[in-house]
């Protein structure tokens, strides 16, 4: 069974089903796997070997009885932001560095109640806030591919422990690529959902209006069997969105033929690596002789994207992180002289260099008045408040695609600790998140070679359906 981690999660379950072998060996394989292998990648930051045990053997008697649910026995692991009661939290901060969350996140409700196994939490960027993995508290994350290569971010901890075979698959959050961009520099599938569809009760909040979890995998039908169980309304969210789950794997091996692909002729222009311009079209290509159908579409509006996300962003950055001021909860510095050196060193001392640099450009956006002043009625309007109108207008949804082709990264994975791809000391992400349109990054771990960045990436204007069904005929191609 030295090979069960090559294994995708529909292979799993047919095997398990089979008696082929049991939810507690394959979870011991998985952990020894960990145990072995992640030193030297640093994807984990908890590993919880014997509640993970205990639970496969539970899912192991459910089996027996019949009675077990949909993906019983399969053990996945929990990017760090994510709550998962009686074990901590850390979100890669020295912050939350002991914080032990006392209730689950809505989406770890939905998953335990579908029957995974939970291996463990994973490393990230601090916060949710970088592009590499190289600023958590934790030590930087390895890419499996090349281990002085970053495995991108903030994800990167999910992203290099699925492709190292040190889980079936995995969850993320996306804010501006944190699911899509590791996917694609690990060579994993990775799908960030429309805005609302997974609820974000008990996800650690970086920018609450962009902020959404998601699943990462080794095939767009792993991603399918993910999502099902995480998504679907949540009242304790206000956000969450109030419509019925599609069955994502109904027509997950379905034809594509018909289906309208817009090129986003924007997204290849001179700062786009040539290397990564020839996979994507090559990809467009393929899709193309599937029966699909190619169109060149124009987002003239898109060189605004970048820095409407880096107004929003850092703006909900600084109002979601001022509640840690270490009296509640998280890291206090020790003996305060006053009110005001416990809120400042615990501050200081407690966040990261990327997290307190965006939390002064949030600062600034909120507080630099406002962005417009010819009149009364636009004086009103605030700055993250008036990006926001400018981000809606970034794409328009006027071209009646299923699909767009773009890519997550204008280059390949850089070395880790290099600065390279740093302005300042923001890490700028290669293209901004919006509401509307949502990128998946379609891969194949089992290929050889090392996987270009973003490579097969789709994204989505109306949902998820039609993004899984390109990747698994995609795929499919592939193997």
């Amino acid at each position: 069974m030295s090979d069960l981690h090559h294994k995708t999660i529909s292979q799993l379950l047919r095997d398990l089903d089979n008696k082929a072998f049991s939810s507690v060996e394959l979870t011991a394989h998985y952990l020894d796997r960990i145990e072995r292998l992640d030193p030297a990648i640093n994807s984990y930051i908890t590993v919880l070997r014997e509640p993970a045990l205990a639970r496969a053997a539970a899912m192991d008697v459910a089996r027996q009885k019949g009675t077990h649910p949909p993906l019983a026995g399969i053990p996945i692991a929990h990017k760090d932001i994510i709550c998962t009661q009686g074990v901590r939290t850390s979100a890669g901060s020295r912050m939350l560095d002991n914080f032990i969350a006392p209730y689950n996140a809505t989406l770890v409700e939905q998953l335990n109640d579908a029957g995974v196994v939970t291996l463990g939490k994973t490393n990230m960027d601090e916060f949710a806030m970088g592009s590499s993995n190289e600023n958590s508290y934790y030590g930087p994350v390895n890419n499996p591919w090349r281990a002085d290569r970053v495995p991108g971010g903030s994800s990167g901890g999910s992203a290099a422990s699925l492709a190292a075979g040190l889980c079936t698959a995995a969850t993320g959050t996306d804010t501006g690529g944190s699911i899509r961009q590791p996917a694609a520099f690990c060579g994993i599938t990775g799908l960030k959902p429309t805005y609302g569809r997974v609820s974000r009760w008990g996800v650690i909040a970086y920018a609450s209006s962009l902020d959404q979890a998601g699943p990462m995998a080794q095939t767009a039908e792993d991603a399918a069997h993910l999502l099902q169980a995480m998504a679907g309304f949540d009242h304790r969210d206000s956000t969450s969105i109030n419509q019925p789950v599609p069955d994502y794997l109904a027509q997950i091996n379905g034809s594509i033929k018909g289906l309208k692909i817009g090129i986003c002729t924007e997204y290849f222009d001179a700062g786009l690596d040539d290397d990564i311009r020839t996979a994507v079209m090559a990809a467009a290509k393929t899709l193309e002789s599937m029966g699909a159908i190619l169109s060149e579409v124009s987002l003239p509006n898109t060189q605004h994207a970048i820095p409407a996300y880096y107004v929003i962003a850092p703006a909900e950055c600084s109002s979601n992180l001022s509640r840690y001021d270490g009296v509640r909860f998280g890291y206090r510095c020790a003996d305060p002289e006053s009110i005001e050196d416990l809120y400042k060193r615990s501050r200081s001392e407690g966040f990261g260099r990327e997290v307190k640099s965006r939390i002064m450009v949030g600062t600034f956006a909120l507080s630099a008045g406002r962005i417009f002043t010819p009149s009364p009625s636009t004086s009103r309007v605030s700055q993250p408040s008036r990006y926001r109108q400018v981000k809606a207008r970034v794409y328009p949804s006027a071209y009646n695609l299923s699909v767009a082709i773009s890519m997550k990264a204008v280059c390949s994975k850089w070395p880790i600790t290099s600065s390279k791809h740093r302005t300042g000391t923001l890490n700028v992400p290669t293209t901004a998140n919006n509401q509307e349109i949502h990128h998946a990054r379609l891969g194949n771990r089992h290929r050889s070679g090392d996987p270009y960045p973003a490579q097969d990436q789709i994204e989505n204007i109306f949902g998820c359906q039609h993004r899984l069904r390109c990747g698994a005929q995609y795929a499919s191609l592939r193997h």
